[in-house]
């Protein structure tokens, strides 16, 4: 029998159609492990990952047991349960037997909160995959609902505009739970509930019904990371690429890049721009990446200097190359490109 992991990864990452029976089946037959502890459920088009585990931390800070639950990963999928390579082969062992038809994130999402229930948590945070309404994840019926923000995504599956798209995401909120909302605009999609303005913070304290006075400090992996002179950070969107470019120390980068063909790239190329002239386009494992010919042609009206190589490995090394000894390296635009760097050296 193959491993959990491997069984993991010869799941389908993308369902043929939207839709929740799967999972309402998957979490049925473990025994409905979603209603054994309150939830917090965070949606929205960027830093959902950051806000979830900010928002966890917050709420451990405060003595409570929470599980986070997260995607993607750069380092293994154990990231997406915030735990451990073998607390996860423990968790997907758990449902494995039940997951027939299932895709790769609904098994995930599964293991995640049978794995907090049998933790015992007082509470989980858990961030939506795509969208809201049709995401595995809405069967928690989180208590707090916390949108981060809307952006153009995904336009195929959840709508044209930004409103369509922020009622996709909304459409996880029951009657009875608090939104706290990071773009006041939104408050009229959910005015018949308990809405408020914020971020991390009074999301947790939303939930807890009281202010938290303590600081926590959280850093993603694939979120700005200096390695020597190389930088890595999943930037995947125009704000969070402008965002990068204004960290960086320099602006004579190699970029080596890879961006999900759902994404703007345009929109993303024409910030990083200035992060330096030299551009290697790539492409990542997921079945979403554009093709490497054609994130080089998309990226030639913004770089001096552009090269594709298919094989993320073989670009990282070509955009080394062209660094020099001297030079710096930027990898950016997809967290799976981290995660295969990460995971092929």
């Amino acid at each position: 029998m193959r491993s959990a992991v491997d069984w993991l990864e010869s799941l389908s990452p993308w369902p043929e159609e939207f839709g929740l029976e799967r999972m309402q089946r998957l979490l049925a037959d473990l025994g409905e492990p979603q209603r054994r502890f309150p939830s917090i459920h965070v949606v929205g088009t960027k830093g959902k990952s950051t806000a979830t585990r900010t928002i966890a931390e917050l709420l451990r800070a405060e003595g409570l047991h929470v599980g986070a639950y997260t995607s993607p990963h750069v380092s293994g999928w154990h990231e997406r349960l915030d735990t451990d390579p073998a607390t996860l082969v423990q968790a997907l062992e758990r449902v494995r037997a039940h997951a027939e038809g299932a895709t790769q994130f609904e098994v995930l999402t599964a293991a995640a909160l049978a794995e907090f229930a049998a933790q015992g948590v007082d509470a989980a945070v858990v961030e939506a995959g795509l969208g809201g309404r049709l995401d595995a994840t809405n069967t928690i019926h989180g208590r707090v609902v916390h949108l981060t923000n809307v952006g153009l995504e995904h336009t195929d599956v959840l709508g044209d505009t930004r409103e369509a798209i922020a009622g996709e995401k909304l459409a996880v909120a029951t009657p009875e739970a608090i939104v706290v909302l990071g773009e006041g605009e939104w408050a009229h999609l959910v005015a018949a509930n308990d809405v408020r303005l914020g971020g991390a913070r009074e999301t947790a304290e939303a939930f807890l019904g009281r202010r938290i006075e303590q600081e926590v400090d959280v850093r993603l992996p694939g979120r700005l990371e200096h390695r020597g002179e190389e930088v890595w950070d999943g930037a995947h969107t125009p704000d969070a690429a402008a965002w990068l470019v204004g960290q960086l120390e320099r602006d004579d980068y190699v970029l080596c890049i890879s961006i999900l063909d759902d994404k703007d790239a345009e929109g993303i190329l024409e910030r990083l721009r200035g992060a330096g002239g030299v551009l290697v386009a790539t492409e990542s494992s997921n079945s979403r990446s554009l093709a490497a010919k054609e994130l080089a042609a998309r990226a030639e009206p913004y770089f001096e200097h552009v090269e594709s190589i298919a094989d993320p490995v073989a670009a990282l090394g070509r955009a080394r190359e062209l660094a020099g000894p001297a030079g710096a390296v930027l990898v950016t635009g997809s967290l799976y490109l981290l995660a295969d760097l990460s995971a092929g050296g």
